[in-house]
């Protein structure tokens, strides 16, 4: 499932189920595009099989931050720095996509496990599909589309709440239950492929090069 805008600055909120081998944990990877660059995956298994019952997987959304969430448990937040001059996806009217696609040269076990077309045909199932957003007519510019979706005194919508801007209490000892308990791997850790930290990492609280993930 993805969130994504068009062209090639566009920006992307991905939510992936990555392939396994049996009996192994399921993983689920995401990643966010700002201005058309991504290379920002983050990797964790899932505390349960998604094979076997529906569950809710959401992307909460807002001038603030981006919240990934599973059952309703936060498992990464991409948080507004643009005071820090970092771009933060906000101004670009998103579709919502979803697909089932070959990635066997990387996804599972680093490319070593290849899909088995024996199984095929593949199927992804979903029920209860539900967008509460600013609609945005097609085409719309980035101006028109901050525009018609920016609340104000007259038109206040609920996600732009100052309750919604960070995760609350709660929420935020969930989401170091995750990170600690269930990350597999963090761009923001990984040295040998950014020698140099990225800009967000360095200021984002839910983030940090110390921690070791196994």
């Amino acid at each position: 499932m993805q969130m994504s805008s068009d062209g090639p600055t566009h920006n992307e909120f991905d939510f992936e189920f990555l392939g396994n081998t049996t009996g192994e944990p399921y993983s689920v990877q995401t990643n966010v595009y700002v201005n058309g660059v991504g290379n920002r995956e983050q990797r964790l298994n899932l505390w349960f099989d998604p094979t076997k019952d529906f569950h809710t997987y959401s992307i909460f959304w807002n001038q603030r931050q981006v919240v990934f969430l599973v059952d309703e448990t936060p498992i990464r937040v991409h948080t507004n720095l643009e005071h820090k001059g970092i771009p933060f996806p906000k101004d670009q009217a998103m579709g919502v996509y979803s697909s089932i696609w070959n990635a066997d040269d990387w996804a599972t076990q680093g490319g070593r496990v290849k899909t088995d077309w024996s199984h095929a045909p593949f199927v992804a199932t979903y029920k209860d599909f539900q967008i509460d957003a600013c609609e945005c007519p097609v085409p719309v510019t980035s101006a028109d589309s901050a525009k018609k979706c920016s609340s104000s005194e007259d038109n206040k919508y609920w996600w732009d709440q100052p309750t919604l801007s960070e995760l609350n209490l709660h929420q935020s000892h969930q989401l170091m239950w995750v990170r600690a308990n269930h990350m597999l791997y963090d761009y923001c850790a990984d040295t040998a492929r950014f020698p140099v930290v990225p800009a967000e990492c360095v200021h984002h609280p839910h983030h940090s090069r110390e921690t070791n993930y196994h």
